[in-house]
């Protein structure tokens, strides 16, 4: 109850101090993008119910001669590169934490086409809401593997605290300020997950 009060106070505050900046990405990536302004996706919340996630986009829709999208690194735009680096993107889901769909903290949403891939150990990344950040996002991002990331998820899970909450963001501020572990060194996204190693 109180995580759920903190998170809609933040939110709405947030919404609030960062319209500006709202303002100009929007701007900015209707100058270099068009429309739509906002990535939408269905991903799993807790209990692996099915939620709708808002971020900017940050990527083209240009297609192959198949009609298949083109890979990540050649659809990304300068814009949509400075936006993804500084973490703007992820300021939309300020909405889905208002509308409940998403914690401050927590295990992050990922793909639906994820969970038939997970262990029973890493489904207990489900037992919670998702967040914008969360224990794995402070301990490296998309710059560590899957399994790793999913360790670090299940022991948020089981350590869950409010203490633990507001080192998260605290942590997850400093790394945004300092661009850390934005991606796989790589990569500009981080890899899909393919299952567990057997």
């Amino acid at each position: 109850m109180i995580k759920r009060l903190f998170d809609f106070m933040i939110s709405i505050i947030s919404l609030l101090l960062l319209s500006p900046l709202f303002l100009c990405t929007i701007f900015g990536i209707m100058y270099s993008l068009d429309k739509p302004i906002f990535f939408k996706q269905i991903r799993p919340g807790k209990n692996e119910k099915p939620f709708r996630i808002l971020k900017f986009r940050t990527m083209t829709n240009e297609r192959d001669s198949n009609g298949d999208l083109l890979p990540d690194e050649k659809r990304m735009t300068k814009t949509g590169d400075f936006i993804r680096k500084t973490s703007i993107d992820e300021l939309p889901q300020l909405i889905n934490v208002l509308k409940g769909d998403l914690s401050l903290v927590g295990p992050r949403p990922l793909l639906m086409e994820y969970l038939p891939l997970y262990t029973e150990e890493q489904r207990k990344r489900h037992l919670v809401k998702p967040g914008i950040t969360g224990w794995a996002q402070i301990n490296g991002r998309n710059a560590i593997s899957w399994e790793d990331k999913f360790k670090l998820d299940v022991w948020y899970v089981e350590n869950q605290s409010f203490t633990l909450d507001m080192y998260i963001l605290y942590k997850t501020f400093y790394n945004v300020i300092k661009r850390k572990d934005i991606s796989a060194s790589d990569h500009v996204t981080i890899e899909r997950f393919k299952g567990n190693l057997k």
